[in-house]
This record gives C-alpha cells, sequence and structure tokens, in this order.
C-alpha cells in the first residue's frame, strides 16, 4: 500500500456547535435561531483578449459576497430592520459572526466576521396550520469580511 495520508473521521465539523451572532446598530445579539447559514464570495472574472494568443485570458474584477440561511420564527430583529426602513428610508448595515468548532475535531476553530451585511428581503407575518414549529428563510448580501481564528492544517496536508 502507498504511504497516502488520510482524514481521520474525527476530525470531520459537526455543525451543529456552531455559533452565530448579529450585532445591529452596535447591540450584539447570540442568533441561536438560526438552523442553517452558508455565506460565499462570488469573483467576477473578466474575459482578457490577448493579441497572439487564441485563448482568451482572465483577470479577476472584483466580487461580491451574498448570504442565507434559515431561522426559526421566533425572532423580530430583521422585521423592525424592515419597519424601520419603510418609515425612515434608512437600511442599517450590521454583522453576521459564525463560528465553528467541534471539540473531536484536531483542527479547532474557525471564525468568519461578514461586515456591511444587508437583507435582501424580509419575512412580515406568517402561519403554517398544523405545523409544529415555523421557520424563516433569511438572505442578503456583505461587502466584506475577516478571518481572525482559522482552521489548523490537517496532519498530511
Amino acid at each position: 500500500m502507498g504511504s497516502n495520508a488520510t482524514m481521520n473521521a474525527k476530525d470531520a465539523i459537526y455543525g451543529g456547535l456552531a455559533e452565530c451572532f448579529i450585532t445591529i446598530d452596535g447591540r450584539r445579539y447570540n442568533f441561536m435561531n438560526m438552523t442553517d447559514f452558508e455565506s460565499k464570495w462570488d469573483v467576477n472574472i473578466t474575459d482578457v483578449p490577448i493579441l497572439g494568443k487564441v485563448g482568451m485570458g482572465h483577470k479577476s474584477a472584483g466580487g461580491k459576497g451574498t448570504w442565507k440561511g434559515t431561522a426559526y420564527y421566533n425572532q423580530s430583529h430583521f422585521r423592525v430592520m424592515a419597519d424601520n426602513y419603510q418609515k425612515t428610508g434608512v437600511m442599517p448595515y450590521f454583522e453576521i459572526q459564525v463560528s465553528n468548532e467541534d471539540p473531536n475535531s484536531s483542527v479547532g476553530r474557525q471564525t468568519i466576521i461578514h461586515r456591511d451585511c444587508l437583507c435582501d428581503s424580509f419575512i412580515l407575518a406568517k402561519f403554517e396550520a398544523g405545523e409544529e414549529t415555523m421557520s424563516e428563510e433569511l438572505s442578503g448580501t456583505f461587502e466584506s469580511w475577516d478571518l481572525p481564528e482559522k482552521f489548523k492544517e490537517l496532519e498530511g496536508c
């Protein structure tokens, strides 16, 4: 057999131990209402025609951050934000901080702080007859992020 390194199963991160905080107007909330969250940074790639080449070149030219998640329908933070916006025209920017850490894993903790977040839509009211719990989809954009804590490299990488 070869000497290829393999990942230990214990190093897969258990997502249910994540932490999520939102900071709106300087007030930090433990957003434990979230059941899932995902953010991504899409890079804009521009085609670059190059004289003397048959193939097209490519160049990164900016990017856009988006986020989405599901939360239990038991908080009003974002509805207050929407209400304020429709009455004043002021949409507050906010931060979302997500940390992943699984004590069974050897990779430690990773934290991403999403800066200058906005919501792109708001659930104002809802009901679901016969449902045991209600949830709502949340989504929006962010302009930048910080990575104050990153996972350790696995042995063998």
